[in-house]
Order: structure tokens, then C-alpha cells, then sequence
């Protein structure tokens, strides 16, 4: 729309941030059923690992715009609780769609799993999106096929890992 129109289309903001939302909405439902269409899902851990490290990727690049539009909305959204209701149906299926990864990997997938990896990349993209390189190295977010390894490594630990773990408490 042409700059300085948006009144003509949106008499209040309410109606602008709705549009907005219900945008978000598709283009979330969009990037869902494309990820749904490529097949079964990852085989196992490594390509768990990398497709998560591609998700972060395409939040911090291509899809950098669709994302803060999102954040920006989630904001509004603690002053206007028929926001959150709009944008609840987002943020709900990434915990059913990671849970659903876990599995496709062969990988154990209970909801406290499924809620640790979810949270965890819903946190990151915050720290990916400002970008600033301190935050970025601390949370190890500076090299995200690693990040993406460790997250799956903690969340989802290798039996053996889990064993070492157990001896040294």
C-alpha cells in the first residue's frame, strides 16, 4: 500500500494490527505445511539438528521481517488480550510441530522435551535478530549448526551421554 494510505484501509489501529496478525497467522500456517510437504521429517539427530539450524538461520535472514513483525505483535499483545487470542494458534503448534521433529528423528519426545527445545529456539531468535556479537557467543548462537547440536544434545541426551552425566553427579 502506498506510504501514508494505511488509514484508508485501517480506520484504527486495532484494525491494522488484526490485518497485520492474520497475516502473520498465514504465513506461519505457509512455512508450516511447506516443512510438512518435504517429507516425513528428519531421519535422525543430525538432520534434526540441521534443519533447526536452518530455521534460526531464516529467522535471523530471509524471513528476519516476518519474524519481528511477529515479536512486535507478541508485544502488543500483553496490552491487548484479543491480539494474544489471534496469535496464540502460532506459538501453540511450535510445540506439537517440535515434539512431532523429536519423534520423525527417533528421538524420545515427551511434552517436557518437546516444551525445553521450543522454548529454547523461541529464545534464541530474540538474541539472533539484534544481533549483537557478545550476547551472541555467550549463548553460542555465533555458530548455530553447533548451537542447534547442543540444544538436541541437552534436551534429547545420548544414552551414554546421559550415563557419563548420571557418574559425575
Amino acid at each position: 500500500m502506498p506510504l501514508g494510505t494505511a488509514k484508508n484501509y485501517f480506520p484504527t489501529r486495532d484494525a491494522l494490527l488484526r490485518a497485520v496478525a492474520e497475516r502473520c497467522l498465514e504465513r506461519y500456517r505457509a512455512l508450516a505445511g511447506l516443512l510438512a510437504g518435504s517429507g516425513s521429517g528428519p531421519a535422525d539427530r543430525a538432520a534434526l539438528a540441521a534443519l533447526l539450524a536452518g530455521l534460526l538461520r531464516d529467522a535471523a535472514g530471509p524471513g528476519r521481517p516476518r519474524v519481528v513483525a511477529y515479536l512486535e505483535l507478541q508485544a502488543e499483545a500483553t496490552r491487548r488480550p484479543w491480539l494474544a487470542a489471534l496469535l496464540d494458534p502460532i506459538a501453540a503448534a511450535d510445540f506439537a510441530a517440535y515434539g512431532h521433529l523429536l519423534r520423525t528423528a527417533g528421538l524420545p519426545a515427551g511434552p517436557e522435551r518437546a516444551s525445553a527445545l521450543t522454548l529454547a529456539l523461541h529464545g534464541a531468535v530474540s538474541h539472533l535478530l539484534t544481533g549483537a556479537p557478545d550476547t551472541l557467543a555467550a549463548a553460542g548462537l555465533d555458530d548455530l549448526d553447533s548451537f542447534a547440536r547442543g540444544l538436541l544434545a541437552r534436551v534429547c541426551p545420548e544414552p551414554h551421554e546421559h550415563d557419563e552425566h548420571e557418574e559425575h553427579s
